[in-house]
């Protein structure tokens, strides 16, 4: 293997930034760019982030956790200018990895959950990569990955809010790319499966629900944060510059049944 060939895949020199980089897909994934060469900066709201964090510090490149309200659009903008502080230049990795989750029947829902889904999984997935587009296109160059997730494309039961954030998130994603691709920024999407994360523990425990996952995922068993690694790494790195606007699952296989 040429030097070429084995440096494909290197994130040295990089600069990434990992919105919800404190939560179970968020760490794994900042643990996967550290891992490959990338210094990095989470942003999470998370009051325990940092000593959830703690084991990152060990690792060369991890350049700090701030805390933001990513709600608000505002502090979004201030993130993004404190985080080039950190890393030492502009952000030209941005993955967005915050989420939440609220469940409901459809005719109850309440508005405010409703409100603040859409605020954190949607709007500021484009606040985000509005903020840090700006250095990106001027030196003709990023990487912007979301997270999207098979609910992007199925509907849910009970989640009418979530089910309309991932759509939206993979819809965006695509938006963006056309806007963006042929001025050097690939924008793409990670659409994890059933995924064993806190999101997840209500249906995890219901042994009606957790059944009816295992029996439709080809590989039998829950996805774990750090399966999302690869993709991430791949999303943002030189070895998927050919590579825009596409939403990859992760999902054992879920999504081809």
């Amino acid at each position: 293997m040429d030097q070429m060939q084995s440096e494909i895949f290197s994130l040295h020199g990089s600069r990434a930034l990992i919105v919800g980089g404190a939560g179970g897909i968020g760490f794994a994934i900042t643990e996967g760019l550290l891992e490959f060469g990338a210094r990095a900066v989470v942003v999470d709201s998370n009051p325990s982030a940092e000593q959830i964090l703690t084991p990152l510090t060990n690792i060369s490149g991890f350049s700090g956790c701030l805390s933001f309200d990513i709600a608000d659009r505002a502090q979004i903008r201030q993130s993004v200018f404190q985080a080039e502080t950190l890393l030492g230049g502009y952000v030209d990795i941005l993955i967005h990895a915050a989420g939440i989750q609220r469940r409901s029947p459809s005719e109850d829902f309440p508005e405010g959950d409703w409100d603040a889904i859409l605020a954190i999984n949607l709007t500021s997935a484009f606040i985000y990569a509005q903020t840090v587009s700006d250095k990106m296109l001027e030196n003709g160059r990023g990487k912007i990955v979301n997270i999207a997730s098979i609910m992007s494309w199925f509907g849910g039961v009970t989640i009418p809010a979530y089910a309309a954030s991932k759509g939206g998130v993979a819809q965006l994603t695509k938006a963006l790319s056309n806007d963006w691709a042929g001025r050097g920024i690939c924008v793409n999407a990670i659409a994890p499966g059933y995924i064993d994360t806190p999101l997840n523990t209500a249906l995890i425990h219901n042994p009606d629900r957790n059944s009816e996952v295992l029996a439709r995922t080809p590989v039998k068993r829950w996805g774990v944060p750090a399966d999302l690694k690869g993709a991430a790494v791949f999303l943002s790195s030189a070895a998927s510059d050919f590579v825009t606007g596409a939403v990859i699952p992760v999902d054992g296989g879920y999504s081809a049944r």
